[in-house]
């Protein structure tokens, strides 16, 4: 039996759904998830709340379904936060050594991370996170700990994920409408990882893609250390509303050939190829060039992978262990080799790692996000760094 104390819940308000997982870690250092409760989403679109009612109705369900599922209370819970405001840089601070013999000091290196989290944004944004990279003493790089080290100055290397305060408030608010108390705001992308990356796949260097609905997230780590992450306003409903003018169809039968139909490679098989579309009330019956669908799904994803490709820029060479795809939209066939070929690493699909539980066969790569907010829960309450660095912070401003 569980300890009802060491429940966590990661909450995911999505474009196309919304997501609940409710997990605990376990003894051995795992994560054992107990429910998954999820419901069609409405009222949220590229990531953000749109509609505060019907988006409040729809956690509703969801956080229900994975009451039933757990058998808990949920009271709470860490929030998976996105959108194209969400923005991550690196930052500095830098601290002289003062001291008669230069042997640096726990405050001297407080000081220094105190200066590193002094960021300048802008007046309507809040941090996120500040996690820490490393340190470096005078020249010498990549130092973890520099307590009793030696060196005239000492300088914190940190990545701070912020974005518009009055945008995350809306998610925020419709959480609290409920009677949740929400623990901490979460950048998503940043839970997707921790989700989906191990202790290896970090060390070596990883790029890992939330490819959703309304938005794509990522998150890039090198040497074990969070080196950058990002947001684009394109997911998979830009793909549908791409092939509903494309095709000349609607939305919803745009939506389902992407899903039965689509991917981003055309090979000899649809080469001239035809999809029936049955009659519906107003429309009557037709065929859809398959290449064709499959050309305008190809060009938007593509775009979608070298924009990432351009921003991660050099880092991308230090992604040793490869690109991980997670989201819905890594479903896409033949998305992969796409990938691999835009990035000039291997490419594959990302799944929650070392999940335990009855629901463990859920390891579908779209509930990467909401388990790995539960994940950032359980790490948090267990005064575990999520980030790899000190935890994350989460300013009292959220909390109003």
């Amino acid at each position: 039996m569980f300890d009802p104390e060491s429940i966590v819940v990661g909450l995911e308000i999505g474009t196309s759904k919304v997501c609940a997982a409710v997990g605990e870690m376990t003894s051995q250092g795992g994560f054992k998830v107990l429910g998954l409760g999820q419901c069609r989403s409405r009222g949220v679109r590229k990531g953000e709340i749109t509609d505060p009612q019907k988006a409040s109705e729809d956690i509703r369900l969801a956080i229900a379904e994975a009451e039933q599922m757990a058998d808990v209370e949920i009271r709470s819970v860490f929030l998976g936060v996105t959108g194209a405001h969400v923005r991550g840089f690196n930052n500095r601070g830098i601290h002289p050594v003062v001291s008669a013999d230069r042997e640096i000091t726990q405050e001297d290196v407080d000081d220094a991370i105190r200066n590193a989290k002094a960021v300048n944004l802008p007046h309507d944004h809040s941090v996120l996170h500040t996690i820490r990279q490393d340190f470096v003493v005078d020249d010498h790089d990549g130092v973890q700990n520099p307590v009793r080290m030696f060196g005239a100055r000492v300088e914190a290397r940190v990545h701070v994920i912020h974005g518009q305060g009055n945008r995350l408030q809306n998610s925020i608010r419709a959480v609290q409408s409920l009677q949740l108390s929400v623990e901490q705001a979460v950048f998503t992308g940043f839970a997707s990882a921790l989700a989906v990356l191990g202790k290896e796949d970090k060390e070596m260097g990883a790029l890992v893609i939330d490819f959703g609905a309304g938005v794509t997230e990522y998150a890039l780590y090198t040497n074990s250390l969070l080196r950058h992450s990002g947001v684009l306003a394109v997911g998979g409903d830009h793909v549908s509303n791409d092939l509903a003018i494309g095709l000349k169809i609607p939305l919803g039968r745009a939506e389902q050939l992407k899903i039965e139909h689509g991917g981003v490679e055309v090979g000899p098989d649809q080469m001239g190829a035809k999809v029936s579309l049955a009659a519906e009330p107003g429309m009557p019956e037709r065929q859809v060039n398959l290449e064709h669908l499959r050309r305008i799904q190809s060009v938007r994803i593509e775009e979608t992978l070298e924009l990432i490709a351009h921003d991660v820029g050099p880092l991308l060479s230090h992604a040793r262990a490869g690109i991980y795809l997670c989201g819905g939209g890594s479903r896409t066939r033949d998305i992969l080799p796409m990938a691999s070929r835009i990035f000039g690493q291997p490419a594959q699909i990302g799944r929650a790692r070392d999940v335990s539980g009855s629901v463990a066969s859920m390891d579908h790569p779209e509930f990467a996000g909401p388990i790995g907010l539960a994940r950032f829960g359980a790490l948090r309450l267990g005064n575990q760094p999520p980030g790899g660095g000190w935890r994350s912070t989460f300013g009292n401003w959220f909390r109003r």
